[in-house]
């Protein structure tokens, strides 16, 4: 291998620290008109009458729209493949506001400053309905969120809207309770995430107009281009064929972008005036009209024997998906099957789950989806078996964990077919210097220093229903075009397919030129979420280099006048291996162009019935002021196995930002009602991020398996990272102050209290 497990730099690098414009609002047309969301102050209200025609008189206002100017035709803006899990819920703009925040009206206007008139002069009466803002008062309430006739759910994942269930479900191996009951050690809690948002450099923004052939052309900033154009069809009731998606590069998504927050409302204000058009989310209505993580409760019983081997986790999840049901069905799941999963010598588990409807806004998808919130609760749970049977948490993980070879049973009854996870604790204890911190030291001027672990695993694509494909042509001069459907959101999958591409052609990668997604140019994929490229998309490329490579050979062959048997090919050249003959890939290029009946060009498509998880071992060594509760993170040590790391930089980049945003999960970061459910996190003055001072040291290493289904035994790595702060913190903060937290985020009040108690 030239390329991959090397740090090179990523393809489109230049541009973007030059300032190069590139992103959706720097290359939308200058005459677009803009478009402006009139929102619902209340958190559940029906609008019983709209006067616009005030409104309309404003000088530049090009339009209008209300409930009853667009179709009545529920539809997701969840990006999952057909058919979705996440119910059909939405209209683009419903007579019924399920949020504070939610949208009422469309305003597009020649200027911004034309249509924030234009929205100050739109009079809504509205009848105020009693909305449901506790997510444990929501199933079965009399309350209805969505009590609409048309709500279906496509799907067997347990909706019900009589019920305010988005889903609901249970699976079980073994007698949960029989074995508990036989454990001679059980702990039991109950865990709290809070909503968290995603907060990317560039909101939510995206620009429509139609060509030349009357075909509404979309421009967003996305992460599922091809389940844009989907989504889109359905909202507006077009055919697809009608719409043309084009992604350009990407400022942050996190999975903030695997849900249609903006591109509806645009799209049919060019559909209604065929004039262009664009949205651009401030901040505010970023925070406040977005898809944060889901809120989960999380509710874990772990027994073991005297041993110390854990034989059984019980694990209920309520999960909270806001007033609409985007992603709701499908995070949850993963509360449950990438925790208990990590511990490979049960006998017997239990997980059950239900997902409510409340009136606020609706959650979404966010890195680490679901398992994040799931492994706080579990690991949090082993640290506390392990503080009850007086053992260290290292050495009870190290009797427990899931081995390379070994079913699980809890992960669709998969195999690990690579997992480093012992070397990964092994390793990180080492950094450490576990053995001499554990559990805690007192430093003498009123603080105290503690330690915690936690370990993580994720997936690698959505088996049996993700799907990857890419086409690479062979241009004159040989040089090749590599067409993708992935998006690149800023974590280099197209330098990473790059390298793939460079090494199977046996070329050098400036030879290879990345194509950005366009629904009407690009082979079908999925989209870039479930840490799906670098696996599934990365396999696409292998499959596609052998049939051109192969296509390669017999052009060559024919050309030399041999057969293609005695032919073979180095990346720059088609020799014969009986004479020497040969003829230049430049030269094959250049002769296609003319009197030839053989494109060279291939595409090839893969899905994976396997979903391989990396794994991770995260430990936290955190300062607690024993007066004030205030908590100083001072270093976090993280062991990766992604399998084969295939460009070491960006999996280093990703593994430091992915720990970055769990420690803003773990300390800062929560979504604030208030009691009628107006969100007070609307900026970031009252939404705290970390920045680099609150991070502490940040030390990753990895640890290598080597995946046999992965493209050069490569695993995901985009969303595992961000799994293990919280618990790690939680356990690290108990050891310094014997507080433990168990609702995020752990603040220095809730340690404070704690210790008074």
């Amino acid at each position: 291998m030239s390329f991959v497990n090397t740090a090179v730099p990523k393809v489109d690098a230049p541009a973007l620290v030059t300032g190069k414009p590139v992103y959706t609002d720097d290359i939308a047309p200058k005459d677009c008109l803009v478009v402006k969301i009139l929102r619902s102050p209340h958190a559940h209200a029906l609008i019983e009458e709209i006067q616009t025609e005030n409104a309309k008189k404003v000088p530049g206002v090009e339009c209008i729209l209300t409930y009853k100017d667009v179709p009545d035709k529920r539809f997701t803006m969840a990006g999952q493949t057909y058919p979705e899990p996440s119910p059909y819920d939405r209209l683009i703009l419903d007579q019924r506001v399920r949020f504070v925040g939610d949208a009422v009206a469309i305003v597009a206007a020649e200027t911004k400053e034309a249509a924030e008139r234009a929205m100050k002069l739109i009079k809504v009466k509205y009848e105020v309905l009693e909305p449901v803002l506790d997510f444990h008062q929501a199933k079965d309430n009399a309350v209805l969120i969505h009590p609409e006739e048309n709500w279906k759910s496509l799907c067997p994942v347990g909706a019900d809207n009589k019920r305010n269930l988005c889903a609901c479900g249970k699976e079980e191996h073994g007698d949960i309770d029989a074995v508990l009951d036989a454990c001679d050690y059980v702990v039991e809690g109950t865990y709290h995430t809070k909503a968290n948002q995603q907060a990317m450099m560039e909101t939510f923004r995206t620009y429509t107009y139609m060509d030349t052939y009357g075909r509404l052309n979309v421009v967003s900033s996305t992460q599922i281009t091809f389940h844009v154009r989907r989504i889109l069809a359905n909202a507006l009731d077009i055919p697809k064929s009608k719409i043309r998606v084009i992604k350009p590069r990407i400022g942050g998504g996190f999975g903030a972008k695997q849900t249609v927050v903006t591109e509806v409302y645009p799209a049919i204000v060019t559909m209604k005036t065929g004039k262009p058009a664009k949205l651009v989310y401030t901040r505010e209505e970023s925070q406040i009209a977005s898809t944060p993580r889901h809120e989960m409760e999380v509710k874990v019983r772990v027994g073991a024997d005297k041993d110390g081997i854990i034989k059984g986790i019980d694990v209920y999840t309520l999960s909270n998906t806001g007033a609409f049901g985007e992603h709701g069905p499908t995070t949850v799941g993963l509360s449950g099957h990438k925790s208990i999963p990590l511990y490979g010598k049960t006998e017997a588990f239990r997980f059950a789950y239900d997902v409510v409807y409340t009136n606020v806004m609706s959650a979404g998808a966010y890195r680490g989806y679901g398992a994040t919130q799931g492994l706080f609760a579990v690991e949090s749970a082993v640290n506390e078996l392990a503080e009850k049977m007086g053992i260290d948490p290292v050495a009870l993980r190290e009797k427990n964990i899931v081995t390379e070879g070994q079913v699980m049973p809890a992960y669709y009854g998969e195999t690990a077919n690579s997992c480093a996870l012992d070397r990964c604790l092994e390793k990180a204890k080492e950094m450490m210097h576990w053995d001499e911190k554990f559990p805690a030291r007192d430093l003498g001027n009123g603080k105290v220093r503690g330690v915690g672990v936690a370990m993580a695993m994720q997936g690698s694509s959505i088996s049996n229903v993700d799907n990857a494909s890419v086409a690479i042509k062979v241009n004159d001069d040989g040089f090749y075009s590599l067409m993708i459907g992935a998006s690149d959101m800023g974590t280099g999958c197209d330098t990473i397919l790059a390298q793939m591409a460079a090494d199977c052609l046996d070329c050098e990668m400036e030879n290879i030129i990345v194509s950005g997604v366009d629904t009407d140019v690009s082979p079908y994929d999925s989209g870039s979420y479930a840490s799906s490229t670098t696996y599934l998309t990365g396999i696409a490329v292998m499959k596609t280099c052998e049939t051109l490579k192969e296509k390669i050979l017999a052009k060559g062959a024919q050309y030399l006048e041999c057969s293609r048997e005695e032919v073979d090919f180095d990346g720059k050249k088609v020799f014969c291996l009986k004479d020497g003959r040969e003829i230049s890939l430049m030269e094959i290029g250049n002769r296609i162009m003319c009197n030839n009946e053989d494109a060279l060009f291939a595409s090839e498509s893969y899905s994976s019935p396997v979903s391989p998880p990396p794994f991770m071992v995260g430990m936290a060594e955190v300062d607690v002021d024993q007066e004030t509760g205030e908590i100083e993170l001072v270093d976090y040590v993280a062991v990766v196995d992604c399998g084969t790391v295939v460009n070491p930089s960006l999996a280093r980049v990703q593994t430091e930002g992915g720990i970055a945003q769990g420690i803003g999960m773990a300390l800062y970061e929560d979504v604030v009602y208030s009691e009628s459910g107006k969100n007070f996190s609307n900026s970031f003055m009252q939404y705290k991020i970390p920045s680099r001072q609150d991070v502490g040291t940040i030390r990753v290493e990895f640890e290598s398996s080597y995946e046999p289904t992965g493209p050069f035994g490569a695993k995901s790595i985009g969303e595992v990272v961000i799994n293990t702060p919280s618990p790690a913190i939680a356990q690290a903060v108990y050891n310094a102050s014997g507080v433990r937290v168990k609702e995020l985020p752990i603040t220095a009040e809730k340690v404070y209290w704690g210790m008074k108690k």
